[in-house]
C-alpha cells in the first residue's frame, strides 16, 4: 500500500513550509518518546534521530533557497 503524501510543485517558500512542518512533526513524535522512555539507549538514538532531521531540514532549506524556479517535492511512503 501506498500514501502519497506529496507530489507538486511549489515556489520556495512554500516547499520550506511544508518540509519544515513534516520535520517539526517527526521532532515532535520523537521529543514525546524521549518524555515518557527510561531506556537510555533508546532515548540517545531518538536524540540522534532529533539532531540528523535538524541538520537534514537545515541542508535542505539552504538548499531550496538556491533555487530559481519552483521546487518539485515528491512523497510516497510504503506500507
Amino acid at each position: 500500500m501506498e500514501l502519497h503524501l506529496i507530489d507538486g510543485q511549489f515556489n520556495a517558500a512554500d516547499a520550506i513550509a511544508i518540509l519544515t512542518q513534516l520535520a517539526e512533526v517527526k521532532i515532535k513524535y520523537h521529543e514525546n518518546k524521549v518524555k515518557t522512555s527510561h531506556n537510555e539507549e533508546d532515548i540517545k538514538m531518538r536524540e540522534r534521530k532529533i539532531k540528523n532531521l535538524q541538520k537534514e531540514l537545515a541542508a535542505s532549506r539552504e538548499h531550496i533557497q538556491k533555487q530559481t524556479s519552483s521546487i518539485t517535492i515528491n512523497s510516497t511512503i510504503n506500507l
